[in-house]
C-alpha cells in the first residue's frame, strides 16, 4: 500500500484530494494532527482516528497530537490541574494502543495558546467572523446545555491551532469538517496557508445502528472495558445479516470491522466447529461483509470474533490504566 492508499484508507472525505496527493507525494517529515479535548478513557471514537494517525505514521509522517487543555478549560472539564492530569493519562494510552513515540509529538495546547501573538490572532479572527459562521462550526451541545461564548470561541481556536502547530494535514472525524471549512477559509485572510484535512467516519450506534456511538450516551467500547464487557457489549450490538434496504441503518459490528480491525490485523480467522463450517480466514474486510450478508458467516461468529480482536487491541491501553491507576 502507497503513501496515498494509507493516508485516505478508511476517510469518508480528502479536502482537496489534490492537495492531499501532494502530501502523500514526498510524506517524510510532514506533520499532520489531530486535537483531543482531554475528557477521560480513550473510546472508540478516539481510537477510530488513532488508527488513522497509525496509517500516517506507516506513511512516513510525523503526527502531533495534541491535548488540548484550554479547550476542555473552555468547555468546563475542570481545573487545569484535573485537565492535565487526565491529558497524561490519554498520552500513555495512546501510546499504549501502538502509536509509535518517536513519531508522535504530544502538545499542550496552553503551551502556545496563552502567548500574545496567538491571542492578537484570535481577537482578529473573532472581529472577522460572523457569529452564524462561529456558531455552525461549534460543536453539538449536549440535551440541555446553554451555549456559551466559550462555545463560540472554541472553533475559532481550532482554526488558529492548524496555523500555530505548523501543520501539513489536519485530521478529524466528520464531526470535524465545519471546523476544518472554517480553518481553510479564515486562515488565508490572516496571511496564513490553508491546509489540506482528511475526516474519518463516525461509527453508528452500537445498539441501534442509528447515529453516532457516544461516550456520553448508550453503550460505548472503551479503553477500560475488559474482556467480559467487550463481549458483553458486542453480543448485544445492532448486526442485520442483510443491509438496510432504506439506508437509513449502519451495521456498527460491521463498521468495527472495517475502521479499527482490518487497520490493525493482516488478516481475521474466524474460529467455528466443523459442524458449523469449520474456522474461516479473512484477508480483507470486504470479504467478510459479503460472507455475513450472503448468510455464509452468522452474526454470532462475526461478534464473537470482533469482541476478541478488540480485546486484543484495546488490552495494552487497559493494563497502562491499572498502571496509572496503582
Amino acid at each position: 500500500m502507497d503513501a496515498y492508499e494509507l493516508i485516505t484508507r478508511n476517510v469518508d472525505e480528502a479536502v482537496t484530494d489534490e492537495e492531499v496527493r501532494d502530501v502523500a507525494d514526498d510524506p517524510a517529515g510532514k506533520r499532520a494532527y489531530v486535537g483531543y479535548e482531554p475528557s477521560g478513557v480513550l473510546h472508540v471514537g478516539h481510537l477510530l482516528t488513532a488508527n488513522k494517525l497509525i496509517d500516517l505514521q506507516d506513511a512516513g509522517m510525523d503526527v502531533v497530537v495534541l491535548l488540548a487543555d484550554v479547550h476542555a478549560y473552555l468547555n468546563g472539564k475542570g481545573t487545569f490541574e484535573e485537565i492535565r492530569e487526565t491529558a497524561e493519562r490519554m498520552k500513555a494510552q495512546f501510546l499504549a494502543y501502538g502509536l509509535e513515540e518517536e513519531k508522535t509529538e504530544f502538545v499542550y495546547g496552553s503551551s502556545f495558546q496563552l502567548d500574545e501573538e496567538y491571542t492578537l490572532d484570535l481577537h482578529t479572527l473573532e472581529l472577522e467572523t460572523t457569529l452564524n459562521r462561529a456558531e455552525r462550526a461549534m460543536a453539538e451541545l449536549q440535551s440541555g446545555e446553554t451555549a456559551k461564548v466559550s462555545h463560540v470561541v472554541y472553533p475559532l481556536m481550532q482554526t488558529l491551532d492548524i496555523e500555530y502547530l505548523d501543520l501539513d494535514l489536519a485530521v478529524g472525524g466528520m464531526d470535524q469538517r465545519k471546523v476544518h471549512m472554517l480553518a481553510r477559509e479564515a486562515l488565508p485572510e490572516l496571511g496564513y496557508e490553508a491546509r489540506p484535512c482528511i475526516h474519518t467516519p463516525i461509527v453508528a450506534d452500537l445498539t441501534t445502528g442509528e447515529g453516532k456511538m457516544s461516550s456520553s450516551e448508550g453503550v460505548t467500547i472503551s479503553m477500560e472495558d475488559s474482556a467480559e464487557d467487550l463481549e458483553e457489549k458486542v453480543n448485544s450490538a445492532f448486526c442485520p445479516p442483510t443491509r438496510d434496504p432504506e439506508g437509513d441503518l449502519e451495521n456498527p459490528v460491521l463498521e468495527i470491522f472495517e475502521y479499527h480491525v482490518f487497520p490493525r490485523f493482516s488478516e481475521v480467522v474466524v474460529e467455528r466447529p466443523d459442524k458449523y463450517g469449520g474456522d474461516v480466514t479473512y484477508g480483507a474486510y470486504e470479504a467478510l461483509a459479503a460472507d455475513l450478508e450472503s448468510g455464509d458467516l452468522h452474526p454470532a461468529d462475526a461478534k464473537s470474533t470482533l469482541a476478541s480482536y478488540l480485546d486484543e487491541l484495546i488490552a495494552p491501553g487497559r493494563e497502562k490504566l491499572r498502571e496509572l491507576r496503582a
